[in-house]
């Protein structure tokens, strides 16, 4: 079934000195000159003759490639958030095959990007039967926009004529969030009251931004139930650092590291490196070019296990869990392109 006016798209193929400062003032105005950095560095045009970040294991592989449906994308669909901007949607085009209801993802774009400039990696979940649904706001950071748009969606399938009514899995809602979104999607979680069970989160910012957008700051310690897996790139290190010696205490989180340990070990978290990847791959088309920002090989490295663990916490794929289990996941033995594997996921349970 499909809306009124919508197009149809085919599936992808994969292939942001008076006196001596003091240390807030100090951090204040490191946040200022990093997100100039991301700003101002330009996007890698040329893609590589081979495909950078290519997946190298059985799970990983499986869910790089393309899923089992075609995919209908349709801007604009649906008014409004709270800051009165509209919801993009991507969806499997034949909705309800076989009887199933679809899992919900909303998605956070980061700071000043807008959910275009992700449609590869957007249409590549659509394609593996979740719906996608982001709100067109270009500063989901507070979470806010991004919850929006979840009950938004949800609410289209009570909604009569509504293409998705009586297709949604409306228990099983998750979130994936880039830089300022990834932050925006942590909250989001926290602010669901358990509806949002599942995140990923790509380039979480240091908490350091808090000096300058105290709203948007995402405090893992307030998430007490669901799943969280925690993606940073190994040349991004001025957005999301792997390790950075600035204490925690200051004002929480300052690297992923800290991110991960500071999350309750209530939520099933998952922790890791795609190395080689820099701010912006997430919006590879599927290379660098378009890309906003600093971008180092595009969007491959992000369709496989961000799409399985997905999967896992929101489909029940067993097949996709066995990626992250600590210590002997598929994960830990991707030593390519993965690294700083973490994982509280034990085997054996669900």
């Amino acid at each position: 079934m499909r809306a009124p006016g919508l197009t149809e798209a085919v599936e992808p193929v994969p292939g942001r000195r008076p006196r001596r400062a003091g240390p807030r003032a100090a951090l204040l105005l490191l946040g200022i000159g990093l997100a100039l950095v991301t700003l101002c560095t330009p996007a890698r045009a040329a893609e590589p003759a081979a495909t950078p970040n290519a997946p190298t294991l059985p799970i990983e592989q499986k869910f790089y490639a393309p899923g089992p449906f075609a995919v209908t994308s349709a801007m604009g669909i649906g008014c409004c958030d709270s800051t009165g901007s509209k919801f993009d949607v991507w969806y499997p085009t034949d909705l309800g095959r076989d009887g199933d209801r679809h899992p919900v993802v909303t998605f956070g774009s980061g700071w000043l990007s807008t959910p275009d400039r992700y449609d590869y990696f957007l249409r590549h979940l659509a394609s593996w039967g979740f719906v996608v649904v982001a709100s067109e706001s270009n500063d989901t950071g507070s979470g806010r926009q991004i919850l929006d748009a979840a009950h938004w969606m949800l609410r289209q399938d009570d909604a009569p004529g509504s293409p998705f009514r009586d297709r949604l899995d409306t228990r099983a809602v998750g979130t994936v969030g880039h830089s300022e979104g990834a932050g925006g999607a942590l909250n989001a979680m926290r602010m669901s009251d358990g509806l949002i069970s599942a995140a990923v989160t790509v380039a979480l910012p240091p908490r350091l931004y808090c000096l300058t957008t105290p709203a948007n700051c995402a405090d893992p310690r307030a998430i007490t139930g669901g799943g969280i897996f925690m993606i940073n790139g190994s040349r991004d290190a001025l957005i999301s650092p792997s390790y950075l010696p600035v204490p925690s205490a200051v004002l929480g989180p300052q690297s992923m590291s800290a991110y991960y340990d500071a999350t309750p070990d209530s939520v099933a978290k998952v922790w890791a490196t795609l190395d080689g990847a820099d701010h912006s791959d997430l919006q590879g088309q599927p290379s660098c070019a378009g890309a906003h920002g600093a971008c180092a090989n595009g969007v491959y490295g992000f369709l496989g296990y961000p799409t399985a663990f997905l999967r896992y916490r929101l489909a029940h794929d067993d097949d996709a869990r066995a990626a992250f289990v600590n210590g002997t996941g598929e994960l830990f033995r991707e030593t390519t392109n993965w690294s700083n594997q973490h994982s509280n996921i034990p085997a054996g349970q669900p």
